[in-house]
């Protein structure tokens, strides 16, 4: 099967910040991917690329087997922004429903059920200024789900999240993952970074290992994955804490 995504020595910067180097990835269909690194390793530069938001100084992006960005492959990939992106003066049904018609139309019983999948069916019709945090989290979700895409990029998913209800939305894109969506997760926290097929350890915008878990955790003779990061990053005990992954 094609890969879903497909990086070659991709570079990207910003003025004299060099957010990506020489990047050089391919993420097989139909898996969960785990993109780790600490705060300012590049892993929010990469999805943008990925999505086609950005574009590469140098290197090349390809989504299935296109090369980004594409606008045409924008209805079939999902994505959800580490801040939640909605609309303040829309409710809930309404933030949803504009998304899935920008996608190109989804019906009003898909926006129910995606509705109901992030646990905010009781509050469908709240105004986006009204709900806390983690509602407009999970509405986000909700918007970057209901056109069923193909590639599903989610930077920090499940962030304000109750565990139990994270626990629903990884079984849940289990049952993406079977039916051939790619999904690509942003996250610092270590028991999602484990339900992942494969990880990309990311620092200072290099990919500095990539595998399995239990692949990276032999390389690195580590316990943990965080504790490969860091045997991977080279990190000592003086390192600063800020460029250490978070526990």
């Amino acid at each position: 099967m094609a890969d879903a995504v497909t990086l070659d020595s991709v570079c990207k910067s910003f003025g004299a910040l060099q957010a990506v180097q020489n990047f050089s990835l391919r993420i097989p269909t139909g898996i969960t991917y785990g993109l780790l690194g600490p705060n300012g390793a590049g892993k929010t530069t990469l999805i943008r690329l990925i999505v086609g938001l950005l574009r590469a100084d140098s290197g090349r992006v390809s989504v299935m087997g296109r090369p980004m960005p594409d606008k045409d492959m924008l209805a079939h990939i999902g994505y959800m922004t580490q801040t939640p992106a909605i609309y303040s003066d829309l409710t809930v049904r309404e933030n949803v429903a504009f998304f899935g018609t920008m996608a190109g139309g989804v019906s009003p019983a898909r926006v129910n059920e995606v509705i109901a999948l992030v646990g905010l069916s009781d509050r469908a019709d709240s105004l986006g200024r009204t709900l806390s945090g983690g509602m407009r989290q999970r509405t986000s979700l909700a918007c970057a789900l209901v056109h069923q895409p193909r590639l599903l990029l989610l930077d920090e998913p499940t962030v304000g999240v109750d565990p139990q209800l994270r626990v629903q939305f990884w079984d849940y894109f289990r049952q993406l993952n079977a039916q051939g969506v790619t999904i690509i997760v942003s996250s610092h926290v270590m028991d999602e970074a484990e339900r992942c097929d494969r990880l990309g350890f990311i620092r200072q915008g290099q990919l500095i290992a990539e595998g399995t878990g239990a692949d990276l955790l032999a390389q690195a003779g580590a316990r943990t994955l965080e504790e490969a990061f860091l045997t991977f990053a080279g990190a000592t005990q003086e390192r600063p804490l800020q460029e250490k992954m978070p526990a």
